[in-house]
């Protein structure tokens, strides 16, 4: 294509996906979708390769494609269908992340099989499980929720009651799921909709050749990114804390102008919810990728077309069903981030920032409220980011494998029976260095009914590091706060049962210090 063909596809694909987002959000039910934005949307093409994506959330976006071609491979697929899954072994990623997915046929094309996709992934604030926000530190996938490989919620433009019957059944909140669920219907038929627009304004033969030329672009420019890295390879090790302390480790070398990430080496996967499935490894290398490639590079898969992986089978970052993995999405695709950057920092001296906050400082609660109605939440807390080679962390923000915004104190409060009693930058929590790390953040929230609460916590006992000189930032800390003052330390990964009166005070990391001060 011509370079104005070339950025008039690559934001046309782009602005499908970002509708897609719009469209979500105004109708969900949750705050945590309509407020954190916990959501992503892709287009996808016939082979379930990625062709664009929306600015949302790494962690989502980065093996979608894995995504689209297990649907592809499993369920047959006609025009006014859309499927339902949220199996982190089927094209999932934990089980909370429902994906809605919907086949793309345009006018005019010949085959079965549908020219593109179009993909909507939401965090759902409960989806079963044996604690409120289904986010819990259990030791088997069966007890973290309800599990839904790829059947189809919609068949021929019409919703399969039966299969909407079933998921509402075994979850806390089923009026607010419902009501994401009809969200994330009209996200994927709107992009459908954008989708066959656009066949019939350019033709359904120049969208595809589009989608491959675009492919071949990102490909052409990570392999560009790939040969000006020196040879060799470069090693690195991090430990996630709590029970068991699983580490992961990542060699990156150069073969042949090719990138292979091996990850031997990595622990065994444990009796935790800090697994994580190849496709969250695969993510976290992902946007890895992304960041070291230029800023105008299309975002699609042909990004990895120059890369290949080595996941040692049953690992902590490459588990095996049933693992536990609902942390795995949250917390170790953090920390796999900490571990690529790390090494790539041996092999690009001097461009790789400092360790950001390493954790999403997931927070989930529920029970009822005083009319005896239930209620289930969930969110993440912002941090520092980590000092580099251009200025100091940015403070208060969410980093890396999350991309979510933080609920206003107003929306939280006047959803659920609960009162935010602090809410602030964490002061001095923010590694020293010649561009020292961002501040974390310390939000205290008090129950005004009785509720479960679960943290799913990493970086407590270790901050995250600095780089060249760089102090590294502040451990984060968890604190059970009763009615009389008195209070003690949480372990990073803990669920209880707060009083009213009680409070939960979350204090995240700061980032690493960058350079010698």
């Amino acid at each position: 294509m011509n370079p104005i063909d070339v950025e008039v596809f690559r934001h046309l694909f782009q602005s499908i996906a970002e509708e897609m987002g719009v469209v979500l959000r105004r109708t969900a039910f949750s705050p945590n979708i309509k407020e954190r934005l916990d959501f992503s949307c892709a287009v996808t093409g016939k082979d379930g390769d990625m062709v664009a994506q929306a600015a949302h959330i790494p962690v989502h976006l980065g093996a979608c494609h894995l995504t689209a071609r297990c649907i592809l491979e499993r369920v047959d697929l006609d025009p006014g269908d859309i499927v339902i899954l949220n199996d982190p072994f089927l094209g999932g990623t934990h089980l909370p992340d429902i994906t809605l997915f919907a086949p793309v046929f345009l006018p005019g094309q010949t085959g079965k099989a549908a020219a593109f996709g179009v993909l909507a992934r939401a965090h759902h604030a409960d989806v079963g499980g044996g604690v409120p926000g289904s986010m819990g530190d259990f030791d088997e996938l069966y007890k973290e929720g309800l599990i839904l490989p790829p059947v189809k919620l919609v068949r021929g433009g019409r919703r399969v009651e039966d299969v909407e019957a079933l998921l509402l059944a075994n979850v806390r909140t089923p009026d607010e799921r419902r009501g994401d669920l009809r969200a994330q219907e009209a996200a994927v038929q709107r992009g459908v909709v954008r989708m066959q627009e656009a066949a019939d304004r350019y033709g359904a033969k120049r969208l595809t050749a589009a989608a491959k030329d675009l492919h071949a672009r990102a490909a052409r420019a990570m392999s560009r990114v790939i040969s000006d890295l020196p040879a060799g390879s470069a090693s690195f090790e991090d430990r996630l804390d709590g029970p068991e302390s699983p580490s992961i480790r990542v060699t990156l070398s150069k073969r042949k102008g090719r990138l292979h990430a091996d990850f031997t080496g990595s622990s065994p996967q444990v009796a935790s919810a800090v697994n994580a499935h190849e496709s969250i490894t695969l993510s976290a290398l992902f946007y890895c990728l992304r960041c070291l490639a230029p800023e105008d590079v299309p975002t699609n898969s042909g990004l990895l077309e120059a890369v290949t992986l080595e996941i040692p089978e049953g690992s902590v970052v490459g588990a095996r069903r049933p693992a536990a993995v609902a942390g795995g999405n949250v917390e170790t695709s953090q920390r796999l981030v900490d571990v690529i950057f790390g090494a790539f920092h041996e092999l690009l001296p001097g461009r790789i920032p400092a360790a950001s906050q390493g954790s999403m400082n997931n927070l989930s609660l529920g029970g009822r409220d005083a009319e005896g109605r239930p209620f289930a939440y969930f969110e993440t807390i912002a941090g520092g980011l980590g000092g580099g080679p251009e200025g100091p962390g940015a403070s208060g923000m969410h980093s890396h494998m999350t991309n979510t915004l933080n609920t206003p104190i107003e929306a939280l409060e006047s959803a659920l029976p609960l009162r935010v009693t602090a809410y602030r930058l964490r002061s001095r929590s923010g590694g020293v260095g010649r561009n020292p790390g961002g501040e974390g953040v310390v939000r205290e929230i008090e129950a005004l009914v009785p509720m479960t609460v679960t943290l799913m916590t990493t970086r407590r006992a270790e901050g995250p590091y600095g780089l060249e000189g760089g102090s590294p930032g502040r451990p984060g800390r968890n604190l059970l706060v009763r009615a009389d003052g008195r209070s003690r330390t949480l372990p990073a990964r803990v669920t209880l049962t707060l009083e009213p009166g009680w409070r939960i005070r979350v204090e995240t990391p700061g980032g690493g210090g960058f350079g010698s001060p």
